[in-house]
Protein backbone atom coordinates (compact mmCIF):
# COMPACT_ATOMS: atom_id res chain seq x y z
CA UNK A 1 0.00 0.00 0.00
CA UNK A 2 1.48 3.34 -1.10
CA UNK A 3 1.57 6.26 1.31
CA UNK A 4 0.93 9.91 0.49
CA UNK A 5 1.86 12.63 2.94
CA UNK A 6 -0.74 15.39 2.52
CA UNK A 7 -0.18 18.86 3.97
CA UNK A 8 -3.24 20.95 4.81
CA UNK A 9 -5.56 17.97 4.48
CA UNK A 10 -8.15 19.36 6.90
CA UNK A 11 -8.87 22.36 4.66
CA UNK A 12 -11.28 22.63 1.77
CA UNK A 13 -9.43 21.12 -1.18
CA UNK A 14 -7.21 19.00 1.05
CA UNK A 15 -10.08 17.27 2.84
CA UNK A 16 -11.86 16.59 -0.45
CA UNK A 17 -8.62 15.10 -1.78
CA UNK A 18 -8.37 12.86 1.30
CA UNK A 19 -11.88 11.51 0.70
CA UNK A 20 -11.14 11.09 -3.00
CA UNK A 21 -7.83 9.29 -2.49
CA UNK A 22 -9.38 6.94 0.07
CA UNK A 23 -12.42 6.25 -2.09
CA UNK A 24 -13.01 3.73 -4.82
CA UNK A 25 -12.70 6.42 -7.51
CA UNK A 26 -9.01 6.98 -6.83
CA UNK A 27 -6.69 5.31 -9.33
CA UNK A 28 -3.46 3.46 -8.54
CA UNK A 29 -4.68 2.77 -5.01
CA UNK A 30 -5.19 1.70 -2.38
CA UNK A 31 -3.52 4.63 -0.68
CA UNK A 32 -2.61 5.34 2.90
CA UNK A 33 -2.85 9.05 3.80
CA UNK A 34 -0.72 10.79 6.41
CA UNK A 35 -2.45 14.13 6.88
CA UNK A 36 -0.29 16.93 8.32
CA UNK A 37 -2.29 20.01 9.29
CA UNK A 38 -1.61 22.81 11.76
CA UNK A 39 -5.37 23.12 12.36
CA UNK A 40 -5.57 26.88 12.13
CA UNK A 41 -8.98 28.51 11.73
CA UNK A 42 -9.62 26.97 8.27
CA UNK A 43 -8.68 23.43 9.31
CA UNK A 44 -11.82 21.51 10.21
CA UNK A 45 -11.89 17.97 11.57
CA UNK A 46 -15.58 17.81 10.70
CA UNK A 47 -14.50 17.83 7.04
CA UNK A 48 -12.68 14.54 7.59
CA UNK A 49 -15.65 12.72 9.07
CA UNK A 50 -16.08 9.34 7.44
CA UNK A 51 -12.44 8.98 6.37
CA UNK A 52 -11.17 5.42 6.71
CA UNK A 53 -9.24 5.45 9.99
CA UNK A 54 -7.21 2.41 9.01
CA UNK A 55 -5.78 4.30 6.03
CA UNK A 56 -5.85 7.91 7.27
CA UNK A 57 -3.81 9.40 10.07
CA UNK A 58 -4.08 13.05 11.10
CA UNK A 59 -1.06 14.70 12.67
CA UNK A 60 -1.11 18.26 13.96
CA UNK A 61 2.15 19.80 12.82
CA UNK A 62 3.55 23.00 11.33
CA UNK A 63 5.22 22.66 7.93
CA UNK A 64 7.72 25.25 9.20
CA UNK A 65 8.95 22.65 11.72
CA UNK A 66 11.56 20.99 9.54
CA UNK A 67 12.70 18.47 12.16
CA UNK A 68 9.19 17.17 12.74
CA UNK A 69 8.42 16.97 9.03
CA UNK A 70 11.68 15.13 8.39
CA UNK A 71 10.90 12.66 11.18
CA UNK A 72 7.44 12.04 9.73
CA UNK A 73 8.95 11.31 6.33
CA UNK A 74 11.37 8.79 7.84
CA UNK A 75 8.60 7.16 9.89
CA UNK A 76 5.97 6.84 7.17
CA UNK A 77 8.21 6.66 4.06
CA UNK A 78 5.69 8.17 1.63
CA UNK A 79 5.96 7.75 -2.11
CA UNK A 80 4.61 11.27 -2.57
CA UNK A 81 3.95 14.59 -0.86
CA UNK A 82 0.86 16.50 -1.95
CA UNK A 83 1.27 20.04 -0.66
CA UNK A 84 -1.99 21.92 -0.06
CA UNK A 85 -1.10 23.74 3.16
CA UNK A 86 -1.44 27.48 2.58
CA UNK A 87 -3.10 30.64 3.71
CA UNK A 88 -5.51 31.25 0.84
CA UNK A 89 -8.03 34.04 1.52
CA UNK A 90 -7.14 37.16 -0.46
CA UNK A 91 -8.91 39.56 1.93
CA UNK A 92 -6.93 38.19 4.87
CA UNK A 93 -3.68 38.58 2.93
CA UNK A 94 -4.39 42.28 2.49
CA UNK A 95 -4.84 42.66 6.26
CA UNK A 96 -2.00 40.35 7.34
CA UNK A 97 0.55 39.58 4.65
CA UNK A 98 3.15 38.29 7.12
CA UNK A 99 1.26 35.09 7.92
CA UNK A 100 0.98 34.36 4.19
CA UNK A 101 4.74 34.76 3.72
CA UNK A 102 5.42 32.51 6.70
CA UNK A 103 3.14 29.67 5.61
CA UNK A 104 3.16 29.88 1.84
CA UNK A 105 6.78 30.85 1.23
CA UNK A 106 8.83 29.85 4.26
CA UNK A 107 6.69 26.77 4.90
CA UNK A 108 7.15 25.56 1.34
CA UNK A 109 10.91 26.12 1.55
CA UNK A 110 11.16 24.12 4.79
CA UNK A 111 9.03 21.35 3.31
CA UNK A 112 11.21 21.23 0.19
CA UNK A 113 14.37 20.89 2.26
CA UNK A 114 12.90 18.03 4.27
CA UNK A 115 11.64 16.35 1.10
CA UNK A 116 15.05 16.69 -0.57
CA UNK A 117 16.84 15.11 2.38
CA UNK A 118 14.34 12.26 2.41
CA UNK A 119 14.52 11.72 -1.37
CA UNK A 120 18.33 11.60 -1.29
CA UNK A 121 18.18 8.58 1.04
CA UNK A 122 16.81 6.54 -1.87
CA UNK A 123 14.02 5.14 0.27
CA UNK A 124 11.52 5.73 -2.53
CA UNK A 125 12.90 5.87 -6.05
CA UNK A 126 9.54 6.88 -7.55
CA UNK A 127 9.03 9.77 -5.11
CA UNK A 128 6.99 12.80 -6.22
CA UNK A 129 6.46 16.25 -4.68
CA UNK A 130 3.18 17.73 -5.94
CA UNK A 131 2.76 21.44 -5.19
CA UNK A 132 -0.82 22.69 -5.50
CA UNK A 133 -0.97 26.34 -6.58
CA UNK A 134 -3.39 28.84 -8.09
CA UNK A 135 -4.12 30.69 -11.32
CA UNK A 136 -3.89 33.96 -9.37
CA UNK A 137 -0.10 33.91 -9.80
CA UNK A 138 -0.63 34.90 -13.45
CA UNK A 139 -2.38 38.16 -12.57
CA UNK A 140 -5.11 39.98 -14.44
CA UNK A 141 -6.60 39.31 -17.89
CA UNK A 142 -8.44 41.74 -20.14
CA UNK A 143 -11.78 40.60 -21.51
CA UNK A 144 -10.33 39.65 -24.90
CA UNK A 145 -6.99 38.22 -23.66
CA UNK A 146 -6.28 34.53 -24.28
CA UNK A 147 -6.53 32.23 -21.27
CA UNK A 148 -3.53 31.48 -19.05
CA UNK A 149 -1.16 28.78 -20.26
CA UNK A 150 1.75 27.25 -18.40
CA UNK A 151 4.01 29.75 -20.22
CA UNK A 152 2.10 32.85 -19.07
CA UNK A 153 4.44 35.20 -17.13
CA UNK A 154 3.71 35.64 -13.44
CA UNK A 155 2.18 39.00 -12.46
CA UNK A 156 0.55 38.49 -9.04
CA UNK A 157 -1.63 41.31 -7.74
CA UNK A 158 -2.40 40.41 -4.10
CA UNK A 159 -0.10 39.42 -1.23
CA UNK A 160 -1.72 35.98 -1.39
CA UNK A 161 -0.97 35.57 -5.09
CA UNK A 162 2.58 36.88 -4.62
CA UNK A 163 3.22 34.36 -1.83
CA UNK A 164 2.00 31.49 -3.99
CA UNK A 165 4.09 32.73 -6.92
CA UNK A 166 7.15 32.76 -4.69
CA UNK A 167 6.39 29.20 -3.57
CA UNK A 168 6.03 28.06 -7.20
CA UNK A 169 9.44 29.51 -8.01
CA UNK A 170 11.01 27.75 -5.03
CA UNK A 171 9.56 24.41 -6.13
CA UNK A 172 10.96 24.89 -9.63
CA UNK A 173 14.35 25.88 -8.21
CA UNK A 174 14.54 22.71 -6.09
CA UNK A 175 13.91 20.70 -9.23
CA UNK A 176 16.43 22.49 -11.42
CA UNK A 177 19.16 22.84 -8.81
CA UNK A 178 18.79 19.60 -6.87
CA UNK A 179 16.82 17.36 -9.21
CA UNK A 180 13.92 16.88 -6.77
CA UNK A 181 11.07 15.28 -8.77
CA UNK A 182 8.43 17.96 -8.43
CA UNK A 183 5.10 18.65 -10.10
CA UNK A 184 3.19 21.95 -10.00
CA UNK A 185 -0.49 22.54 -10.65
CA UNK A 186 -2.17 25.92 -11.04
CA UNK A 187 -5.92 25.66 -10.62
CA UNK A 188 -8.81 28.03 -11.17
CA UNK A 189 -11.48 28.95 -8.56
CA UNK A 190 -12.62 25.84 -6.72
CA UNK A 191 -16.11 25.32 -5.35
CA UNK A 192 -17.98 22.42 -3.80
CA UNK A 193 -18.60 20.73 -0.43
CA UNK A 194 -16.63 21.63 2.70
CA UNK A 195 -15.49 25.10 1.57
CA UNK A 196 -14.91 27.51 4.44
CA UNK A 197 -17.77 30.03 4.67
CA UNK A 198 -15.60 33.09 4.07
CA UNK A 199 -15.35 32.21 0.35
CA UNK A 200 -17.78 33.58 -2.23
CA UNK A 201 -20.22 30.72 -2.87
CA UNK A 202 -20.74 29.45 0.71
CA UNK A 203 -20.73 33.00 2.12
CA UNK A 204 -23.43 34.16 -0.29
CA UNK A 205 -25.42 30.97 0.14
CA UNK A 206 -25.50 31.20 3.94
CA UNK A 207 -26.24 34.94 3.94
CA UNK A 208 -29.03 34.50 1.41
CA UNK A 209 -30.49 31.59 3.35
CA UNK A 210 -30.87 33.89 6.36
CA UNK A 211 -32.05 36.95 4.45
CA UNK A 212 -28.85 38.89 5.08
CA UNK A 213 -27.18 41.30 2.69
CA UNK A 214 -25.11 39.85 -0.15
CA UNK A 215 -22.06 42.15 -0.53
CA UNK A 216 -20.70 42.05 -4.08
CA UNK A 217 -17.42 43.81 -4.78
CA UNK A 218 -17.48 46.68 -7.28
CA UNK A 219 -19.82 46.04 -10.20
CA UNK A 220 -19.67 42.26 -9.81
CA UNK A 221 -18.22 41.75 -13.29
CA UNK A 222 -15.00 40.08 -12.16
CA UNK A 223 -14.80 36.84 -14.14
CA UNK A 224 -13.46 33.54 -12.83
CA UNK A 225 -13.11 30.04 -14.25
CA UNK A 226 -15.04 27.83 -11.81
CA UNK A 227 -13.70 24.32 -11.11
CA UNK A 228 -15.61 21.76 -9.05
CA UNK A 229 -13.39 20.34 -6.32
CA UNK A 230 -14.15 16.75 -7.40
CA UNK A 231 -12.81 17.50 -10.88
CA UNK A 232 -9.76 19.11 -9.27
CA UNK A 233 -9.07 16.02 -7.17
CA UNK A 234 -9.28 13.81 -10.25
CA UNK A 235 -6.81 16.10 -12.00
CA UNK A 236 -4.39 15.98 -9.08
CA UNK A 237 -4.44 12.20 -9.11
CA UNK A 238 -3.76 12.21 -12.85
CA UNK A 239 -0.78 14.54 -12.36
CA UNK A 240 0.53 12.57 -9.39
CA UNK A 241 0.34 9.25 -11.22
CA UNK A 242 1.20 10.19 -14.80
CA UNK A 243 2.65 13.70 -14.76
CA UNK A 244 6.22 14.38 -15.88
CA UNK A 245 8.49 15.60 -13.05
CA UNK A 246 9.49 19.22 -13.48
CA UNK A 247 6.32 20.00 -15.39
CA UNK A 248 3.50 22.43 -14.60
CA UNK A 249 -0.14 21.64 -15.35
CA UNK A 250 -2.95 24.20 -15.45
CA UNK A 251 -6.30 22.88 -14.19
CA UNK A 252 -9.51 24.70 -15.11
CA UNK A 253 -13.22 24.05 -15.14
CA UNK A 254 -13.95 25.56 -18.56
CA UNK A 255 -16.66 27.58 -16.84
CA UNK A 256 -16.01 31.33 -16.92
CA UNK A 257 -18.68 33.23 -15.01
CA UNK A 258 -18.76 36.73 -13.53
CA UNK A 259 -19.31 37.04 -9.79
CA UNK A 260 -22.67 38.74 -10.09
CA UNK A 261 -24.01 35.93 -12.28
CA UNK A 262 -22.82 33.36 -9.73
CA UNK A 263 -24.48 35.21 -6.84
CA UNK A 264 -27.71 35.57 -8.79
CA UNK A 265 -27.69 31.85 -9.57
CA UNK A 266 -27.26 31.07 -5.87
CA UNK A 267 -30.24 33.28 -5.05
CA UNK A 268 -32.41 31.60 -7.66
CA UNK A 269 -31.50 28.11 -6.46
CA UNK A 270 -32.30 28.99 -2.86
CA UNK A 271 -35.63 30.54 -3.90
CA UNK A 272 -36.46 27.14 -5.39
CA UNK A 273 -34.99 24.88 -2.71
CA UNK A 274 -35.47 26.88 0.48
CA UNK A 275 -38.29 29.41 -0.04
CA UNK A 276 -39.15 29.63 3.67
CA UNK A 277 -39.44 33.24 4.79
CA UNK A 278 -39.51 34.66 1.29
CA UNK A 279 -42.48 35.34 -0.95
CA UNK A 280 -42.50 35.14 -4.73
CA UNK A 281 -42.48 38.93 -4.98
CA UNK A 282 -39.38 39.17 -2.76
CA UNK A 283 -36.66 37.11 -4.47
CA UNK A 284 -33.30 36.78 -2.80
CA UNK A 285 -31.68 38.73 -5.63
CA UNK A 286 -32.98 41.83 -3.86
CA UNK A 287 -30.45 41.14 -1.07
CA UNK A 288 -27.52 41.92 -3.39
CA UNK A 289 -25.60 45.06 -2.40
CA UNK A 290 -22.64 46.45 -4.33
CA UNK A 291 -19.79 47.44 -2.02
CA UNK A 292 -16.42 49.14 -2.46
CA UNK A 293 -14.13 46.94 -4.51
CA UNK A 294 -11.20 45.10 -2.98
CA UNK A 295 -7.78 46.80 -3.48
CA UNK A 296 -5.92 45.31 -6.43
CA UNK A 297 -8.89 43.16 -7.42
CA UNK A 298 -8.11 41.28 -10.64
CA UNK A 299 -10.78 41.59 -13.31
CA UNK A 300 -10.54 38.21 -15.01
CA UNK A 301 -8.90 34.81 -14.73
CA UNK A 302 -9.20 32.08 -17.37
CA UNK A 303 -7.38 28.76 -17.67
CA UNK A 304 -6.22 26.96 -20.77
CA UNK A 305 -6.08 23.34 -19.59
CA UNK A 306 -4.94 21.94 -22.94
CA UNK A 307 -1.71 20.41 -21.63
CA UNK A 308 -3.30 18.23 -18.94
CA UNK A 309 -5.99 17.14 -21.39
CA UNK A 310 -3.56 16.27 -24.17
CA UNK A 311 -0.82 14.69 -22.04
CA UNK A 312 -2.79 13.06 -19.21
CA UNK A 313 -6.28 12.64 -20.65
CA UNK A 314 -8.02 14.72 -17.96
CA UNK A 315 -10.87 17.12 -18.58
CA UNK A 316 -13.54 18.56 -16.27
CA UNK A 317 -16.72 16.50 -16.02
CA UNK A 318 -18.92 18.74 -13.87
CA UNK A 319 -20.91 21.43 -15.66
CA UNK A 320 -20.98 24.57 -13.55
CA UNK A 321 -24.77 24.83 -13.24
CA UNK A 322 -25.01 21.18 -12.17
CA UNK A 323 -22.07 21.54 -9.80
CA UNK A 324 -23.58 24.63 -8.22
CA UNK A 325 -26.86 22.79 -7.65
CA UNK A 326 -24.99 19.91 -6.00
CA UNK A 327 -23.01 22.37 -3.87
CA UNK A 328 -26.09 24.25 -2.66
CA UNK A 329 -27.81 20.95 -1.87
CA UNK A 330 -24.77 19.81 0.13
CA UNK A 331 -24.83 22.94 2.28
CA UNK A 332 -28.58 22.64 2.80
CA UNK A 333 -28.27 18.98 3.77
CA UNK A 334 -25.23 19.55 5.99
CA UNK A 335 -26.26 22.68 7.84
CA UNK A 336 -24.65 21.44 11.05
CA UNK A 337 -21.25 21.52 9.34
CA UNK A 338 -21.31 25.27 8.65
CA UNK A 339 -23.35 26.14 11.75
CA UNK A 340 -20.57 24.66 13.90
CA UNK A 341 -18.10 26.92 12.08
CA UNK A 342 -20.22 29.99 12.69
CA UNK A 343 -20.62 29.20 16.38
CA UNK A 344 -16.98 28.21 16.85
CA UNK A 345 -18.00 24.76 18.11
CA UNK A 346 -15.95 23.06 15.41
CA UNK A 347 -12.83 24.33 17.17
CA UNK A 348 -13.92 23.65 20.72
CA UNK A 349 -15.58 20.24 20.79
CA UNK A 350 -13.92 18.44 17.90
CA UNK A 351 -10.28 19.13 18.79
CA UNK A 352 -9.59 17.76 22.21
CA UNK A 353 -5.91 18.05 22.81
CA UNK A 354 -5.39 20.63 20.07
CA UNK A 355 -4.79 24.34 20.50
CA UNK A 356 -5.30 27.25 18.15
CA UNK A 357 -6.94 30.57 17.60
CA UNK A 358 -10.70 30.86 17.88
CA UNK A 359 -12.62 31.63 14.70
CA UNK A 360 -12.99 35.36 14.18
CA UNK A 361 -16.08 37.12 12.90
CA UNK A 362 -14.52 38.62 9.79
CA UNK A 363 -16.10 37.62 6.51
CA UNK A 364 -15.26 38.38 2.93
CA UNK A 365 -15.14 37.06 -0.60
CA UNK A 366 -12.56 35.05 -2.45
CA UNK A 367 -13.27 35.61 -6.11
Amino acid sequence: MKTILVTGGAGFIGSNFVHHALGSRADSGPWKLVNVDLLTYAGNLDSLEGADRDRHELIQADINDGKQIRALLDRHQPSAIVHFAAESHVDRSIDDAASFIRTNVQGTQVLLEAALDYWKTGTCNAFRFLHVSTDEVYGDLAVDDPAFTEQTPYQPSSPYAASKAAADHLVRAWHRTFGLPVLITNCSNNYGPRQFPEKLIPLMMINALHGRALPVYGDGQQRRDWLHVDDHCRALMAVLNRGEPGRTYNIGGNAERDNLTVVQAICDLLDQRAPEGFSLDQPRRELIEFVTDRPGHDRRYAINAGRIEQELGWRPQMKFEVGLEHTIDWYLNNAQWWQRIQSGAYRESSREGYSGERLGTRSGQAA
